[in-house]
């Protein structure tokens, strides 16, 4: 039980170092919800359902929704073609 607990912790601090490092908005919002799952999975080790429950809920599932749809919002994520573009390209690019 603790060589599963010690490589979530280690998958959990991967998570971590890969979100604050990585350059495309997307893909630290799917590290983020990545992150939140495993801390759920973690304490559902320890124990505590209530806390995973919430874990669950609020950091992979609205937070991350949240975080897509503001992005999406602000056009910062365009999915049209199946590409992403950053707006700062299209105003170039129309100019």
């Amino acid at each position: 039980m603790d060589t599963i607990i010690t490589i979530l912790f280690v998958f959990l601090l991967v998570c971590a170092v890969a979100a604050s490092l990585a350059k495309d908005s997307l893909v630290c919002i799917i590290l983020f919800s990545a992150y939140s799952l495993v801390m759920a999975v973690i304490w559902i080790l320890m124990e505590s359902p209530d806390l995973a429950i919430t874990e669950a809920a609020v950091g992979a599932g609205v937070t991350g929704i949240l975080f897509y749809a503001t992005l999406k919002r602000i056009d910062q994520i365009d999915m049209q073609a199946g590409t992403k573009e950053v707006t700062a390209t299209r105003k170039l690019k129309k100019s």
